[in-house]
């Protein structure tokens, strides 16, 4: 019998209330054969920094965070909110939100799952002593106190969310945010064990000591091996996992992904190699897999130090940059170039380009050069700096082009640096780099996952970039969710260009035939839980 996953929200004028009895699951087809071994082994890219959920920034880490962990409510594959560990929640006003949490669910050791860990967590997220790259997450939000506890300025206990009862979070907020739901999704926003982090300190994420709410739980980890989920019975959805052993690899080479994959070695690629893409698709046909994604690939520059505190400097390289050739030629797998920071139909919204989108690109490297003379640039003086990108084949295919594009359009002697992710993340946290690769996928789906990044005193904000009229525009869209807010915002990072756009993703993945329930989200999530493995 095919399983089914019942869905449902209701909607109130004035009152809204969330209701669900089940999350997303494998749904198997009638007659599909299942394997005897429910076992799947994927390719994450590179080793995790950590995971501990409050440390971390990058899919690397949130690719199994997602897996081992359970938030409030989660995205199911047809966009919508499904309840997760609360079974429904309650508003009258958009501002003080009431969230109740289902009676018995349990952490993998076995004890409960509370309304204390979810103010624990939330606290510990903006605890300025954990410093976690996501800090302003929660001030995204509007949750009271927020923002003043991040800057120092009160104390962790003032965060505006409470635990009314061992089942029952209160959720205060400033204001009202349309996408709080949304936002409450992104795996940041998991509730951790308390019990677990005041026992044992940094060394919780430990295998021996891990404790989890989702699906999986941690059973081993080799550093640069590999990540090893098994099945967490203790999951309150547990009956509609088939999954019983998830391996996570750490392989930063595309070709070497490809080959292992080919050998029988994984069964899911991170990504697609594009010197090899037309041939594998020739080759394995449905094997190949490309998704749409909400997602941007990025050139950051760092605004405060010479030669890129000058714009025009910013925006003559953003100019000179030929984005379609990038993304068609050297790419070619279907990503397209990037003029704005928020990728098309993003949030169900398509803001309007910069008019040099529509420029020729001869047209674009001719102010270029003008921008660049201007700033005190030239064939005699020419502007230098270091380009660093983390390991990876197609990074350095990318950064080629884009140097070569700059030498030949403005003479600009560019030297190339290559670091592995981790030690990359220390250097742009530093602030010590002149222009960085970086890349920013959706935490939700809204212009405004992608605008908050430069708001002055967001975590996020790698770049060093501040623009009050800019910070005050985010505040009015994130009160309204009016597009013309957003439009405004796009239009100050077209003239300020704090980071280069190149481009915007799309999922490239290998996937084994013999894998059913795969679905890549526009948030780069795979879910584990709801694969399987078919007899083959």
């Amino acid at each position: 019998m095919m399983k089914k996953v019942i869905k449902n929200i209701f909607l109130f004028t004035g009152f809204i209330v969330g209701n669900l009895t089940l999350s997303h699951a494998a749904i198997i087809p009638e007659d599909t054969i299942l394997a005897v071994k429910q076992d799947i082994v994927r390719n994450n890219g590179s080793e995790p920094v950590s995971l501990d959920v409050h440390k971390v920034e990058n899919d690397v880490e949130f690719n199994i965070i997602h897996d081992f962990f359970s938030g409030l409510v989660s995205t199911g594959n047809d966009g919508k909110i499904n309840p997760d560990l609360a079974t429904r929640w309650e508003t009258k006003d958009n501002k003080v939100w009431l969230f109740y949490l289902r009676e018995g669910i349990k952490w993998s050791d076995g004890s409960p799952i509370t309304a204390h860990d979810v103010v624990f967590s939330w606290r510990r997220l903006v605890d300025p002593q954990i410093a976690s790259p996501y800090g302003s997450y929660l001030g995204n939000m509007h949750i009271i106190n927020a923002k003043d506890i991040i800057s120092g300025k009160k104390k962790t206990d003032e965060l505006g969310v409470k635990a009314l009862s061992n089942l029952t979070v209160e959720v205060t907020l400033e204001q009202p945010v349309s996408y709080l739901l949304q936002m409450l999704a992104y795996p940041v926003m998991v509730p951790v064990s308390q019990k677990a982090i005041e026992k044992y300190g940094d060394k919780w994420t430990h295998p021996d000591v891990f404790v989890s709410s989702g699906p999986f739980k941690l059973s081993e980890w080799i550093v640069n091996e590999k990540v090893v989920g098994v099945r967490n019975s203790q999951y309150w959805d547990n009956a509609h996992t088939v999954i019983n052993k998830v391996t996570y690899l750490p392989i930063a080479s595309e070709t070497a992904d490809v080959n292992r994959y080919l050998a029988g070695e994984i069964d899911i690629t991170k990504n697609i190699p594009s010197v090899l893409f037309q041939s594998l698709k020739t080759k394995l046909g449905d094997q190949v897999h490309i998704t749409p994604a909400l997602g941007v690939y990025y050139y950051d520059f760092n605004n405060q130090k010479v030669p890129f505190n000058d714009a025009r400097v910013r925006q003559a390289l953003n100019l000179a940059l030929d984005k379609e050739i990038i993304a068609h030629k050297v790419l070619g797998q279907g990503q397209e170039p990037a003029y704005n920071h928020t990728p098309p139909n993003t949030g169900g919204m398509n803001l309007e380009q910069p008019d040099y989108a529509l420029w020729t690109q001869q047209e674009r490297i001719e102010k270029a050069r003008q921008l660049l003379n201007e700033a005190g640039y030239d064939r005699d003086n020419p502007l230098k700096f270091k380009l660093l990108y983390n390991t990876s084949e197609e990074h350095k295919r990318i950064a080629i082009a884009a140097t070569s594009m700059w030498k030949k359009n403005l003479g600009v002697d560019i030297v190339l640096q290559n670091q592995e992710r981790k030690a990359l993340l220390d250097v742009i946290h530093q602030g010590n780099f002149e222009m960085v690769r970086y890349a920013r996928i959706a935490d939700y789906n809204n212009p405004a996952s992608f605008l908050n990044n430069f708001v002055a005193n967001s975590s996020n904000n790698t770049f060093l970039y501040s623009n009050e009229t800019y910070d005050d525009l985010i505040n009015k869209a994130k009160a309204t969710n009016d597009r013309k807010y957003f439009q405004q915002a796009e239009s100050i990072l077209a003239k300020d260009v704090p980071a280069i756009p190149v481009y915007y993703y799309i999922g490239a993945r290998l996937v084994k035939p013999y894998i059913g329930g795969y679905y890549l989200s526009p948030l780069g999530f795979v879910s584990s839980k709801d694969l399987y493995v078919i007899k083959h």
